[in-house]
């Protein structure tokens, strides 16, 4: 079973609908790629470059995804979180995952333990059976579960108890995100659109006009709302996004201490500098009321919108 929280919820790029329909000189200013990283729909837009100049630095870009797979994919057996789940520890761990785990710390602190990558027992557990498991193996998975237990140093991660396991699903898709913009913006480039799960904006999409981004639920034509971007990132989580069961109560977004719940939430996204820590921030704030997301964002700094099961609509700001 392969579940994924952003079929649910779409972060489409406003701009990317308008750039086919501005005409020929203002489209071939943008240069754009679009695929499949990280688990979710991917692209790039690079602004104001020939195309000749852009595509070595689309390269660029790609292996560098590609190399954030080889590190925190589930679903690659040799990579670096593969390895730690399948020994319990993790020798040498590269500079990426140390920093990774470093902001997860940041995020499961200022949500009051609620974002924590621990879950994956849980996680395997709920995707085996359906999301109806037992009562006794459900604690049992949750008796796993304990970000304080996972040991972090330059030379070693390590799990402080037998059948421990993380996923950075939560998070991984926007330190991605973070590091394909940061290798284009250290190449030189100033205005760029940069997708990887979740989105980061840098500069302009044409001089004094922000990158455009739309939330939408996947599938819809129009976006439900429409946020003008520069020099930010924005994340997106839905609780039932995905669901474990067919009748789509269970949702993906774990509690750490009880697992499935019914989040107060139906959408809520994450506007922050770090497109890592609003990733992180939209997973742990699907399990926060109002309030909570207001003291996150007082520690984390960054804004969020929330949409409840009714459909109103909350705006908070650190």
């Amino acid at each position: 079973m392969s579940i994924n929280r952003r079929r649910f919820i779409q972060i489409a790029a406003a701009s990317s609908a308008s750039l086919l329909m501005a005409g020929p000189a203002f489209a071939a200013s943008h240069v754009r790629w679009s695929g499949f990283a990280m688990g979710a729909g991917a692209s790039l837009t690079i602004a104001g470059l020939p195309e000749q100049e852009a595509q070595p630095l689309m390269a660029a870009a790609r292996a560098e995804i590609e190399r954030m797979e080889t590190l925190f994919s589930l679903y690659r057996p040799d990579s670096e979180i593969a390895r730690l789940n399948r020994d319990g520890r993790l020798a040498m761990p590269s500079q990426e995952m140390v920093a990774l785990l470093s902001i997860v710390g940041t995020v499961h602190e200022a949500t009051d333990g609620l974002f924590d990558p621990t879950v994956q027992p849980v996680w395997s557990l709920l995707a085996q059976t359906g999301g109806r498991p037992d009562r006794v193996a459900l604690d049992a998975a949750l008796g796993k579960v304990g970000w304080q237990d996972v040991r972090i140093g330059s030379d070693e991660i390590a799990f402080a108890r037998d059948g421990m396991a993380l996923t950075l699903n939560g998070i991984a898709q926007g330190y991605a995100t973070d590091r394909v913009a940061a290798l284009l913006k250290s190449a030189g480039l100033a205005n760029v659109l940069v997708s990887v799960g979740e989105i980061s904006a840098l500069g302009e999409r044409e001089p004094g006009q922000p990158w455009r981004v739309g939330l939408a639920e996947a599938g819809d034509s129009e976006a439900e709302e429409t946020l003008a971007l520069t020099d930010m990132a924005v994340a997106t989580s839905a609780p039932k996004g995905t669901s474990f069961d067919e009748s789509g109560a269970v949702g993906h977004i774990l509690h750490p201490k009880r697992g499935p719940v019914a989040g107060q939430w139906w959408r809520i996204s994450v506007i922050h500098s770090s497109a890592a820590i609003a990733d992180g921030l939209s997973t742990g704030f699907a399990l926060l009321p109002a309030k909570g997301l207001a003291a996150a964002l007082a520690k984390t700094g960054g804004r969020a919108i929330a949409v409840d099961r009714l459909g109103a609509r909350t705006a908070l700001s650190g």
